[in-house]
């Protein structure tokens, strides 16, 4: 079977994503699912730099949602016409429809759209992690989180705020800091503007952060490492700005026995039972109004690298989706 998709035979920037017709062949376990919404995520743009090696060429694109039109012979949970979302797995979202194994798939609630799902299921199962597997946040609890206008960050802001948790977030305007608050943070730090471990300490009375998530990577390390209190734990999750550097362990002693993690969904999701229940965890806070999911950007499929370049100038809040 003959689809168009974007795909990368060498790593660089956006323009390395070329629109190619490819051809597909199903397993047994395939279903086959015709996009009708792709998600667009930061890690997009690491496997196409080459930050995550992979053998090329290869698709990009790691979270879709759309409409079940086969099923492989070995398919027992999904029929034609089922609406199903996935996130992770083999690159390959940028694309017209794909063959994937239906352990990655979710089954849609009717209360949940495929552009929904497509804007939030990598980052709302992010979320969902950081927030009940990494360190179980309640109301005794505070906790930083860096780009909080961001489409993890609103997500976050949201469902912790839910719980109590006391959220100063990072934010890279006036704008964006205006998007974190109306989301749920109770201090927004401009970290063009301020230093982020001092502000920290003062709204802390210098005891600092219980938790700080960071995705930003090289450019934020310090600064989180400066703003955790005693005993604090530093969960890193991604590298927007680069990878950050080695961790020291006798500086994270000297900084008040310190906990440092790099996490990554996949880990989280890596049995069945894992991914369904945190994306039933996920579709249940937003069908209960806890989450609202912001896709503010939407484009259409054929103009990813243009989607690219904003993604990784920060002119982009929120979730952005392509449209076939």
């Amino acid at each position: 079977m003959k689809i168009h998709a974007w795909q990368i035979s060498k790593p660089g920037g956006p323009e390395a994503l070329e629109w190619s017709e490819r051809e597909i062949e199903p397993q047994a376990n395939d279903v086959l699912v015709r996009h009708t919404a792709i998600g667009v995520n930061f890690i997009d743009t690491y496997f196409r730099k080459g930050l995550y090696p992979a053998p090329l060429p290869i698709g990009i694109g790691a979270e879709g949602a759309g409409i079940v039109e086969a099923v492989g012979s070995g398919v027992t949970e999904f029929s034609v016409g089922d609406r199903v979302g996935y996130c992770g797995g083999t690159p390959g979202s940028y694309s017209e429809a794909r063959f994937i194994d239906e352990a990655s798939l979710v089954r849609l609630p009717d209360a949940i759209n495929e552009e929904v799902s497509a804007a939030c299921l990598l980052k709302g199962l992010t979320v969902a992690y950081l927030i009940f597997k990494t360190f179980p946040l309640n109301a005794s609890h505070t906790a930083l989180f860096h780009a909080a206008a961001g489409g993890v960050g609103l997500i976050f802001c949201q469902w912790a705020k839910s719980l109590g948790v006391r959220i100063i977030g990072t934010a890279g305007s006036e704008e964006k800091a205006a998007l974190a608050y109306e989301n749920g943070c109770d201090e927004v730090i401009l970290y063009r503007e301020q230093d982020v471990a001092r502000r920290v300490r003062e709204l802390t009375d210098g005891r600092g952060v219980d938790v700080a998530y960071d995705a930003v990577g090289k450019d934020t390390f310090e600064g989180t490492l400066g703003s955790l209190a005693p005993r604090g734990l530093f969960v890193s999750f991604g590298n927007a700005s680069g990878p950050p550097p080695a961790v020291n362990a006798l500086d994270l002693m000297s900084r008040g026995s310190l906990f440092f993690t790099r996490t990554s969904l996949m880990h989280y999701t890596s049995t069945r039972a894992e991914l369904l229940a945190l994306s039933r965890k996920l579709f249940e806070a937003i069908e209960h109004g806890t989450v609202k999911i912001h896709i503010n950007h939407r484009y259409r499929l054929a103009d990813a690298p243009q989607v690219h370049r904003d993604l990784e100038a920060r002119r982009t809040t929120g979730s952005v989706i392509m449209v076939p």
